[in-house]
């Protein structure tokens, strides 16, 4: 990036320059990649403005000058002829569908039912897994089998996530690989892109995890006030739960597991914290 600012200036008008180009000319009919040229057969000083007016970015402002290299005033000649082939299509993408219930009592064929009728592919990921289970073998699988462009498809909100924090980093987990989100059922039905017009959805749950690292910190600071007034001080609290750890170490166990700054990040706490917490957690382990 230019730091002179008539550097800059001169590679802003070179970029609107290329914009104006890849427009043919009503006016004087030079094709795309040539500049504009006068009635006399010389390179145009300036682009007719006829040749921009569709372009939502070009449409306002001073008219666009010809750049020094395109020889303006100068007998005008063709220039390079662009490539016009459309850009290749991406893929559509697909559903990848995923459904999970906390025991074996609960109903896993309704959710399978479901998520085949809004048209996920084969496999779907479906799991029993208990809230004391820190892994979710399933919900990883299927977060690695997304591509670009992949919906991953549940049922309800609350099968994305078996408490606050999980549901807040699964929708991060899908929002930081730029994947969709489909809820077939409940007040939140729809997709919802964090790059368009579902990322509000996304900085819904952003705020709700900033409104609980609050509702920790309050809740720690009553506690320790409460204490207090009870003769009682205690230690340092502590600063990720059992959800929030388990979370974290889920995410270190992925191929390839997420750096200790994105999970620090997104739990609200420093990578000093979040090294300490795991290693107090792994000593309780091992005890």
């Amino acid at each position: 990036m230019p730091t002179n600012p008539n550097d800059q200036a001169q590679a802003e008008e070179a970029a609107r320059a290329a914009l104006v180009e890849q427009q043919e000319c009503p006016r004087c009919e030079v094709p795309p990649g040539s500049p504009c040229r006068t009635r006399n057969g010389t390179v145009a000083t300036v682009y007719h403005s006829v040749r921009y007016d569709n372009v939502g970015a070009l449409r306002s402002g001073p008219p666009i000058r010809t750049p020094k290299d395109r020889a303006p005033g100068k007998a005008w000649r063709p220039g390079a002829p662009l490539d016009t082939a459309p850009p290749p299509v991406d893929r559509a993408g697909d559903r990848i569908g995923y459904g999970r219930v906390s025991t074996r009592g609960q109903d896993l064929e309704t959710q399978e039912r479901l998520l085949r009728a809004a048209g996920c592919i084969e496999p779907l990921y479906v799991e029993t897994i208990s809230t004391r289970q820190p892994d979710r073998p399933k919900y990883a699988a299927a977060l690695a089998a997304l591509r670009p462009n992949d919906i991953l498809t549940v049922t309800m909100l609350d099968r994305l996530g078996r408490n606050t924090v999980e549901l807040i980093t699964s929708a991060q987990d899908i929002e930081h690989r730029g994947n969709r989100l489909e809820i077939l059922q409940g007040p939140l039905a729809g997709v919802y892109d964090p790059r368009g017009a579902g990322k509000i959805l996304f900085a819904m749950f952003a705020a709700f995890a900033e409104a609980e690292r609050e509702f920790i910190r309050d809740r720690s600071l009553e506690g320790l006030e409460t204490a207090s007034a009870n003769g009682r001080f205690g230690g340092r609290p502590r600063a990720l739960d059992d959800d929030a750890l388990a979370v974290a170490r889920d995410r270190l166990r992925r191929t390839p597991p997420q750096s200790i700054t994105a999970i620090a990040r997104d739990l609200g706490v420093g990578r000093s914290t979040l090294y300490r917490a795991l290693s107090d957690d792994r000593q309780e382990q091992a005890q």
